[in-house]
């Protein structure tokens, strides 16, 4: 056993409270990567996670086919762990781009994502089969309960972070939230929210299907799921083609294509082209099999948000989508003949929703996610709400003329289209946020957009901070923001606000965000959209000029000009990189211009010094580091030298 959960267990059985800087609710996407984050950044760390393995929907859940639209380049904890992801496929000379019907997607097995992960978070405390029940102030943070295999404990900490799947903690802790388009105490039983899916993993078994994973029975109600499938996965496809976007039903080598995966355990290598979906031989089932989907729920669409208020109900709605993915098993066995079933490599732990099941079915469904793919959670209630509208206004920077619409708070990029899976009634939306069903349309973004610190703090706790699907934001945001890439991006933000609030003694909402930006920037985050051509990402001042342009410090020569667009449907033409004009001389004036930007920024006098003949990649640099160090009476009223750690290590690489 890992030493550092060993230790972590012994005082776990002989202390009344265990204290940590951070606990974080969750192991998910952003929930690792916070906890990765801090724990770089000197904080003492604890993850309490539900399930035994690590990256929530993207491994436990399932969906480990990354949903990315951002054409731009991987950056921070995503861009790490991707190329892990390369190194550990390369060495079995195995592509990772086997996704979407296409070359250029990113795609691994689960447990493989959860291991690399694991050994990415190896420093911070790990609590697997755990939940918190119940969260309790405390004169420096907070206090809270664990039910884990081993008991229930009480530990401490200064900051909580929400990063559940379902926005749990929140309610715990007694903050306000939105679920559907209610907002608490005033919860309308009629809000509807999207629907889940219990994915599985599939493999093809040339030999045969081994008789432990071909059930002699189908399960109840499966005439029903019958009639739904043929509407998705035909034998002899009816004549419709091969070709994405596909004119349902598609075949079954279709079907393989769009969330296909690298296979470990099988010879050879694939991409997602259509000539390789012959010889794909692993797969995973999210395509048809959302819950309640097609079927509704009592004439609507969607699922009560009583899902995500009663524990009994949600365990209901999970039993019945997985076994709505059990029935596919059975489809794909004996409708269309094909000697598939589920990877028996890939889990094998029996969930929770599969506990009444018969054996048969039961050693099937072992083998399936622990856990079903959830799209919506609980929300906080911010000082700010990010809408749909917000996030096409700033998708729209520097496109058909425009210039530069960024989020002065911005800590990560993020990019996909308004995607919710049935919901979207009009009457399903939050009018009070100006989000209607037609928003789907007309706010579609343009292409990437930014992620602003202000939604990760709630209105009402100085303690708190959402992390993953449950940021203070609409349904419509929810659903542009809730996929793997940008829930590390979110988590890696989070875990560094989390972590300078606790080395500084500030409130997360006193923390201003440029303190953070610095961070991030040090470890190779992207928080702008604007990309310049003569400051490439190896450019020393790479950084700087990020944070510049965030603040409009000074104005580039050239602004970047990207193609009018919808995220969707890109345009073939080129984006063109603006120009900074980072070699060139700054002149006195231009100076104390961008000092004067930057005093505007933060709302105190800063100290820069002007040395003539400079440029304006010193300029920006020197006004940027003013910038993020704490005044000195502010340093010395919080105790410390600087807010800035020094991030100078190997880790910081």
């Amino acid at each position: 056993m890992h030493k550092r959960l060993l230790a972590l267990f012994i005082v776990f059985l002989t202390s009344s409270a265990y204290a940590h800087d951070i606990i974080i609710a969750g192991g998910g996407m952003s929930g690792v990567s916070a906890a990765i984050q801090a724990t770089r950044l000197g904080a003492s760390v604890l993850v309490v996670e539900p399930t035994n393995m690590l990256g929530g929907q993207a491994t436990a859940a399932g969906v480990s086919t990354m949903d990315d639209m951002t054409r731009l380049r991987e950056s921070g904890l995503y861009r790490e762990f991707m190329d892990k992801v390369r190194e550990h496929y390369a060495g079995f000379r195995k592509s990772i781009a086997t996704s979407y019907w296409k070359t250029d997607g990113k795609a691994f097995e689960p447990k493989v994502g959860s291991d690399i992960l694991k050994l990415m978070a190896a420093s911070a405390d790990i609590l697997y089969h755990s939940g918190i029940v119940r969260v309790r102030p405390s004169a420096n943070g907070k206090i809270i309960t664990v039910k884990s295999p081993g008991g229930t404990q009480d530990f401490t900490c200064r900051i909580l972070i929400d990063a559940t799947e379902y926005g749990d903690v929140i309610p715990l802790a007694g903050l306000r939230y939105r679920s559907g388009n209610s907002v608490s105490p005033d919860m309308n039983p009629d809000s509807m929210i999207q629907d889940i899916t219990w994915t599985a993993v599939i493999r093809k078994y040339p030999q045969g299907v081994p008789d432990s994973l071909r059930p002699k029975s189908p399960l109840p109600g499966y005439d029903k799921a019958r009639k739904n499938y043929l509407a998705y996965v035909s034998r002899n496809n009816f004549g419709a083609g091969n070709r994405s976007p596909f004119k349902l039903p598609a075949e079954f080598s279709a079907h393989n294509g769009y969330r296909a995966v690298p296979d470990s355990y099988s010879p050879g290598s694939y991409t997602g082209s259509r000539k390789d979906w012959k010889r794909i031989t692993k797969t995973g089932v999210n395509w048809g099999n959302d819950y309640p989907g097609q079927y509704g729920w009592e004439e609507k669409y969607g699922i009560p948000i009583a899902y995500l208020e009663s524990p009994d109900f949600r365990a209901d709605i999970n039993r019945e989508a997985l076994i709505k993915t059990l029935h596919f098993i059975w489809y794909i066995q004996n409708e269309l003949g094909e000697s598939w079933s589920v990877d028996a490599n890939e889990y094998d732990e029996l969930p929770e929703a599969a506990r009444n099941l018969p054996e048969e079915w039961r050693n099937i469904a072992r083998h399936f996610p622990p856990v079903p793919y959830v799209r919506e959670s609980r929300r906080i209630v911010g000082d700010y709400t990010y809408n749909s509208h917000a996030i096409y206004t700033n998708s729209e920077s520097y496109r058909n003329g425009k210039k530069n619409q960024e989020l002065t708070d911005s800590v990560a990029i993020g990019g996909y289209i308004l995607d919710l899976h049935t919901g979207d009634d009009d009457d399903d939306f939050e009018h009070e946020l100006g989000e209607r069903q037609s928003a789907m349309r007309t706010h579609e973004p343009s292409g990437a957009f930014q992620i602003p610190m202000r939604i990760f703090i709630p209105a009402s706790d100085d303690n708190f901070l959402a992390a993953e699907k449950n940021l203070s934001m609409s349904r419509l945001a929810t659903s542009a923001l809730r996929l793997q890439p940008v829930c590390m991006m979110t988590g890696q933000a989070v875990g560094t606000l989390a972590a300078l609030s606790v080395e500084n003694h500030m409130r997360p909402r006193d923390v201003h965000p440029v303190y953070v930006q610095k961070v991030l920037a040090d470890f190779g985050v992207m928080m702008s959209l604007a990309e310049y051509i003569d400051v490439p990402e190896r450019s020393g001042y790479y950084g700087a000029v990020q944070i510049a342009t965030l603040y409009r410090l000074i104005e580039p020569e050239k602004y970047p000009v990207y193609p009018k667009q919808r995220i969707s449907t890109p345009s073939k033409t080129k984006r063109v990189p603006g120009r900074f004009g980072v070699s060139r001389k700054v002149t006195r004036r231009e100076f104390d211009g961008m000092v004067k930007q930057a005093e505007a920024a933060m709302n105190r006098s800063i100290t820069a010094e002007y040395r003539e003949g400079m440029t304006r990649g010193e300029a920006v640099q020197a006004v940027v580091d003013a910038m993020s160090s704490l005044p000195d009476t502010e340093a010395a009223e919080h105790g410390v030298e600087k807010l800035i750690p020094d991030t100078d290590s190997q880790d910081a690489q």
